[in-house]
């Protein structure tokens, strides 16, 4: 029986009697199951030193607004002219202040200007319609009420009549928007004027308001009635 012959013969024997072996050995102890998230034991003398975290004490500072809590049960009133496009300024000064003063109540409203000029501001459109409505149809108007020949400034008017009715709707809404505007940015503190405009003819600066409001509410009468 030559080599080959043996390997064949001896290979599948081999086989057998290493399946006969592992049948009849024990199976290996299982090793001990984990819960989900428990840690693995470790002993003892393996584990590491616990590691017990510090505290690290720093020095309390101070809050950032300047008024701390003056401001709580204080109002601040900002007027201001809306029609002079003065809204972004008064935004801003009410962003400062809030910052400066937490809890301060701040208001923004409107500064009307004096009734003769709220009565012209709303006879204007009505000016400017008639006007455009003359240009428009007025051949037809002036006989109606009697007049049988137009005057000269009519004939001239109606001459360039898309210019002229561009002309009298900007001029109208000029004259109007000047009628409305007050020209005001008006500070109260509690009822009490702290800047005004009208009487400065400038803008206060967001620092020179900050101590004028500072001051007002640090005031013995203002700071207890704050409480």
């Amino acid at each position: 029986m030559d080599r080959s012959q043996l390997i064949l013969i001896g290979l599948p024997i081999f086989l057998f009697c290493s399946d006969l072996f592992n049948l009849f050995t024990p199976p290996p102890p299982k090793p001990p199951s984990l819960r989900p998230n428990q840690p693995p034991h470790i002993p003892h003398h393996q584990r590491p030193a616990a590691f017990i975290p510090e505290t690290l004490n720093f020095p309390s500072q101070p809050s950032g607004g300047l008024g701390g809590a003056v401001g709580y049960g204080n109002t601040v009133e900002i007027n201001f002219c809306v029609s002079c496009s003065f809204k972004g300024t008064a935004v801003t000064m009410k962003k400062m202040l809030e910052t400066a003063f937490p809890g301060l109540d701040v208001v923004l409203a409107n500064y009307p200007p004096p009734p003769p000029k709220r009565l012209l501001a709303k006879v204007v459109p009505v000016a400017q319609m008639g006007v455009i409505g003359m240009i428009v149809a007025g051949d037809r108007i002036f006989p109606m009420i009697g007049i049988a020949h137009p005057p000269a400034w009519f004939n001239s008017l109606r001459a360039n009549r898309f210019g002229s009715m561009a002309s009298t709707w900007l001029l109208g809404n000029f004259l109007q928007s000047y009628l409305q505007s007050s020209g005001a940015f008006e500070v109260l503190c509690n009822g009490e004027l702290v800047f005004s405009k009208l009487k400065e003819g400038r803008f206060p600066g967001e620092i020179e308001l900050r101590d004028l409001i500072s001051k007002t509410l640090t005031r013995p009468s203002i700071a207890a009635g704050s409480y």
